[in-house]
């Protein structure tokens, strides 16, 4: 099906315009820049934030000639589910399925799949099960695959205290406390998980807009949720999340960073670094850089992606 521009809300960001295209179950709002006969790399934004996470990266990537896509995740910005009888399921498994409907629908065949915090994990994903489809991945902090039988096993307190939106959201006072103060919320995670990042008002607003979708505080709450065994998948997901939770190994080129001032929960690279077999490097961006390091540091992020292209092409 081809794109079609957006026209419920604003179909323009500070770099490039919002497209809507069917995907799946959605009706996806994405970023589509650079030469359409371009190898496609496809950037996959976290919680919470949204495609200006990649606002800076996104030029650069087209100006060295690659396709860029960067689509908001179910239940942000403009992307809306087709049905109102979808479940609003945030499960790992779900969001990663939603990558792959979009490379269908744009008539992709392959792509460096790119991203953070959930990005990442769908990008790991991706990766993982459809090799086939992937070029090359770019992922921060590396390996994120998870499972519900690990997120059962309890934490050291330490640990378990930097995890205390999770437990917040798995109450009723935890959604109607998010969906009432999403943007206070929002604005604490950034602060906490990028401890340096100085960010000011008009780039955290131009994000924020996007938790204005009317399924985002559901995605979100069903996504943690589901994480803790407290709501259930969707059937057609089982296998998939089966699949996952034997943690399989990726095999694809792939480039994992991490920024050394990361506030938020995340693995040492010595821990996953196993579970990459293919051609691999790991690269700590110094600087103070936090959790949302594409935005932080583009130009580390934007490298990553030019040296999975250009090993691609020899």
């Amino acid at each position: 099906m081809a794109p079609t521009q957006a026209n419920s809300e604003p179909g323009v960001t500070g770099f490039g315009p919002v497209r809507q295209i069917q995907a799946g179950v959605l009706d996806v709002g994405y970023i589509d820049a650079g030469p359409r006969d371009g190898p496609a790399a496809v950037l996959l934004h976290g919680w919470p934030y949204d495609i200006h996470s990649y606002a800076d990266v996104t030029p650069q990537l087209a100006a060295a000639g690659f396709r860029v896509i960067v689509p908001y995740l179910r239940g942000y910005g403009t992307t809306r589910f087709l049905s109102t009888t979808t479940a609003r399921n945030g499960e790992q498994a779900a969001l990663a399925l939603d990558t792959v409907a979009l490379l269908d629908a744009l008539g992709i065949e392959r792509a460096i799949v790119a991203g953070f915090d959930w990005g990442a994990r769908s990008a790991d994903i991706v990766a993982a099960l459809w090799p086939e489809r992937v070029t090359g991945l770019v992922s921060v902090s590396g390996y994120l695959i998870g499972s519900r039988q690990a997120g059962s096993i309890p934490l050291a307190p330490e640990a378990e205290l930097q995890w205390w939106y999770q437990y917040y959201f798995a109450t009723e006072r935890g959604r109607a406390g998010y969906d009432k103060y999403r943007r206070e919320f929002a604005k604490l995670i950034w602060r906490t998980a990028s401890p340096k990042w100085n960010f000011d008002d008009a780039t955290f607003d131009r994000t924020a807009a996007s938790f204005d979708n009317p399924d985002h505080v559901a995605i979100v709450i069903h996504n943690y949720r589901w994480r803790l065994g407290l709501a259930n998948g969707e059937p057609e997901n089982l296998e998939l999340e089966q699949r996952l939770a034997e943690a399989p190994v990726i095999g694809v080129p792939t480039i994992t960073l991490e920024g050394d001032a990361n506030g938020a929960p995340h693995p040492q690279p010595d821990d996953y670094v196993e579970k990459f077999s293919g051609p691999y490097s790991h690269r700590t961006i110094g600087g103070g850089i936090g959790h949302n390091l594409p935005q932080e540091a583009p130009d580390a992020f934007a490298d990553a992606i030019r040296e999975l292209g250009d090993a691609s092409r020899q």
